[in-house]
């Protein structure tokens, strides 16, 4: 199909239309993001009430994830190439179906199965959300809109911490997915209305699906290669067998790419240093938040002994911080580019996470892990605007969904990277332990990780410095309204 075209969801709209349509697609995002945390804290109630064992618990979260980051580059090209609208809906109904099946399961079979229709769901409306965020909006609004959209990921996962201890508490397990049927009726009804109708064709032969589905396995097997090492052993012959097969595949599927005409992922983008680099931040910055997410709540829970509404209450002032340096972020990144904000929001990071190294079995919310988790907040809050905007900043129309998909991809895989590793750092010390010593094994443990993240973000901040374009290069680039697609 040759010639010129504006997709339907343009920066032409009306200001407060705009708006309104970023308010429901963050709502979108955030039901998404709210079914990972919230979960989290409702597993021993979920797993006393449907007789899940121990070893098995976990695909509560896998069954998610594995469909979730496998599926979302699939789910970003064909927003590009189906149309963003059609996408968006279809993923939000896939979503709040499988919401109903996991909300009424039986059993545990019936709850796994449920959840990865959840992970599709959610695989085709975030990249299509993001997408539809990045054509609307252009120049300093679209920092803004990105830093709106960085403020969902990083503080919706401690609003969802909160939401899934008091319903969990207050109500019933099941009540975390029986809120998302009004929701997503909801935001249907608001799509419908806000979202104009896609104008161009869906192009179906222009979906790369040997890609797609040599990109899904590839993704899906890193995932539970990662998600299982903590279980199995990082040495086991299923991480390194799974992890490797899966690291060929990705090999693979950038050698397929890089010889398909119209491909899932254009290889070639990631050697812009924005766009590269911003994958590479998005990947670290992923790990160091959901581990350290993680860590908190092991600490709260398992040493301190805190309740889950207390553990969720406990996030609230994270994801006050984490808002706090998004609004930061957003106004820093339009004058200074994103080198320098990504360093120092890393740097900040650090230093959260080096105060909170500090925990041990004697000591306190108040004095333990409340300053650092301010620190480390405001400095996510920085970063995860940052990444946005780095990756999505001078995309064309028509591969806006697929740089969405690569960078929740970076979400994704990096946060499944981090809970795994600095879950294995923490609980290595336990052993056998019981009692007052094992929960003194814990906080040392959880220490050590809490070290380990740090260590991490305080690379990255070199790194971001030496890999990100300078402002010079990539503030031009922000100021461009995005350009028409041409097919």
């Amino acid at each position: 199909m040759h010639g010129r075209h504006r997709t339907a969801t343009t920066h032409d709209a009306p200001k407060r239309t705009r708006w309104s349509l970023l308010l429901l697609l963050s709502v979108a995002q955030l039901m998404v993001i709210l079914d990972i945390s919230a979960v989290n804290v409702a597993l021993p109630d979920l797993a006393a009430d449907l007789s899940i064992g121990q070893a098995d618990i976990g695909w509560t979260i896998t069954s998610y994830s594995l469909l979730f980051g496998g599926l979302l580059l699939f789910g970003g090209r064909a927003a590009d190439l189906l149309g963003r609208r059609r996408v968006f809906l279809a993923g939000l109904a896939v979503f709040t179906a499988s919401s109903l099946v996991t909300a009424l399961a039986a059993d545990a079979t019936m709850l796994f199965a449920a959840r990865a229709g959840q992970g599709l769901g959610a695989a085709l409306l975030s990249p299509a959300a993001l997408s539809i965020i990045t054509t609307t909006f252009q120049g300093p609004e679209r920092a803004k809109a990105l830093g709106v959209w960085g403020a969902v990921g990083g503080a919706g996962a401690a609003i969802g911490v909160l939401l899934g201890g008091v319903l969990t508490e207050l109500v019933d397990w099941r009540a975390i997915f029986f809120i998302n049927l009004p929701v997503g009726l909801a935001l249907a009804a608001g799509a419908i209305k806000l979202l104009p109708g896609d104008t161009m064709r869906p192009q179906w032969r222009g979906l790369d699906l040997r890609g797609a589905l040599l990109a899904t396995a590839s993704l899906g097997g890193l995932v539970y290669a990662i998600s299982q090492a903590q279980t199995s052993g990082w040495s086991s012959t299923q991480t390194l067998g799974i992890g490797a097969a899966a690291i060929a595949g990705l090999a693979a599927f950038a050698a397929l790419e890089l010889r398909t005409r119209r491909p899932l992922l254009r290889v070639q983008r990631l050697t812009d240093r924005a766009i590269g680099g911003g994958f590479l931040m998005m990947l670290t910055a992923s790990a160091v938040l959901f581990g350290s997410f993680l860590l908190t709540s092991l600490y709260l829970q398992n040493v301190l002994g805190t309740g889950a509404l207390e553990t969720g209450l406990a996030f609230l002032p994270l994801a006050v911080a984490i808002a706090a340096g998004v609004h930061v972020g957003s106004h820093v990144i339009t004058k200074t580019g994103v080198r320098i904000p990504l360093a120092a929001g890393f740097a900040i990071t650090a230093a959260g996470m080096l105060l909170l190294s500090g925990v041990n079995a004697d000591g306190g919310y108040a004095s333990d892990v409340l300053p650092g988790m301010l620190v480390a907040g405001i400095g996510l809050g920085i970063i995860l605007v940052g990444v946005a905007v780095a990756v999505l900043t001078g995309a064309s129309d028509d591969e806006s969904g697929m740089l969405s998909g690569l960078n929740t991809t970076g979400h994704e895989i990096g946060g499944s990277l981090g809970v795994a590793i600095l879950a294995t750092i923490a609980t290595g010390t336990v052993g056998g332990a019981t009692g007052p010593a094992a929960a003194a094994g814990l906080a040392s443990g959880i220490a050590d990780a809490f070290l380990a993240a740090g260590i991490i973000a305080g690379v990255a901040s070199v790194a971001a410095l030496v890999i990100l374009p300078s402002a010079r290069t990539f503030l031009p680039k922000l100021a461009r309204a995005p350009r028409v697609a041409v097919h």
